[in-house]
């Protein structure tokens, strides 16, 4: 027994050995003390056994904080977490942006136009395709340049596995001196631009779906005029997960499209749909084959391309005016919402969370 004990002692104390040691887990610790500091004040737990080698670490590091507040945690849980962010990204080299017609250049996206069709391709693989403030500023560009370019049709689609993974919650990281309720107000008013511009856009718009889709991504779908999915594609929308609410005008197409319960299972309980069910739903116009997805999908968006470029912007505004009016006043509605919930400290510990997750130990 005593045997076996010492055997057990000599074990952890290589866990603990090895924890010390790798500036990973040193970080780990870091990011645990500031959470459970942010969340739940100075240390209040009792000391771990003296065996219990991970957990005396985790408590070491939370209680090594003392008394520092849980604003100035939350602060420096947010510094530490962008500067990681910060430091991943130099490290992630993406797919070079590809010029539009008429020469503009964009850091998050990869923009042509080939065969009268202007494809906007979300270009963070390494991410999946997350959206960064920057990556909504670029999108908006975008659209309004391909507004008014020679294309017949837009496409949106994704660089590698992932359509995108919505809003890349490292935007919450970024608290600037003038404080949380400033950035909040701004990131409602740059959220409000970026749906408005699918509101208004003029022309034919087509999401390519190459893979799963998450928040933003989907609730776009409703001002889509065709979603074209791979059956390896799934969408979800996770918002009381993090403390959120819908929007993308969802609140208000979702409803309208698969019917009030359906709607609700997504946007208020988390339900992931594969891309058979979104289809059935309404959500997805037609799902592909995996092993065929790109050739079927392109070979049909060149014929329509083919159509009547007149006609086929026409007979889009014919089909969404009597929306458009509706369709903003929503956005302002989730946009108001939003900016609540994002100042709110029931947000702000629902992505801390999703970030100690990430980081767990």
């Amino acid at each position: 027994m005593m045997r076996n004990r010492i055997v057990q002692f000599e074990q952890a104390k290589g866990k603990l050995s090895t924890l010390k040691k790798d500036p990973g887990n040193e970080v780990k610790l870091k990011i645990y003390a500031l959470f459970k500091q942010a969340t739940q004040g100075p240390c209040n737990t009792p000391k771990p056994g003296m065996l219990d080698f991970v957990n005396k670490a985790k408590w070491d590091a939370w209680k090594s904080l003392g008394s520092t507040s849980q604003e100035e945690a939350r602060q420096q849980y947010c510094d530490l977490i962008g500067s990681l962010v910060a430091a991943d990204s130099g490290n992630s080299a993406q797919v070079s942006a590809q010029p539009t017609g008429n020469g503009s250049t964009y850091e998050t996206l990869a923009v042509s136009m080939e065969d009268d069709i202007t494809t906007i391709k979300l270009n963070r693989p390494l991410k999946k395709n997350a959206i960064t403030n920057q990556m909504y500023n670029e999108i908006i560009a975008a659209l309004e340049q391909t507004a008014k370019d020679d294309s017949v049709i837009t496409v949106f689609t994704g660089a590698g596995d992932f359509y995108s993974s919505g809003n890349d919650l490292t935007n919450f990281t970024q608290i600037p001196e003038d404080g949380l309720e400033q950035m909040a107000k701004r990131g409602g008013e740059l959220l409000r631009r970026y749906v408005n511009a699918y509101i208004d856009f003029p022309k034919p718009l087509v999401a390519v779906v190459n893979g799963p889709a998450m928040g933003i991504s989907v609730t776009l779908l409703g001002l889509f005029d065709l979603v074209y999915a791979t059956e390896r594609a799934t969408f979800h929308t996770p918002f009381s997960q993090l403390g959120q609410t819908a929007e993308g005008c969802s609140s208000y197409t979702f409803p309208k499209i698969m019917g009030t319960a359906k709607a609700t299972e997504m946007l208020l309980f988390n339900k992931k749909l594969t891309a058979v069910q979104a289809c059935e739903l309404g959500l997805v116009t037609e799902v592909f084959p995996d092993s065929s997805f790109q050739s079927e999908v392109w070979t049909r968006l060149k014929a329509y391309a083919k159509l009547p470029r007149n006609s086929l912007s026409f007979s889009k505004q014919l089909i969404r005016s009597t929306e458009k009016q509706r369709l903003h006043e929503v956005n302002d509605a989730e946009v108001e919402c939003l900016v609540e919930r994002w100042m709110s400290d029931e947000c702000f510990n629902a992505v801390m969370s999703f970030f100690q997750i990430k980081a767990k130990l």
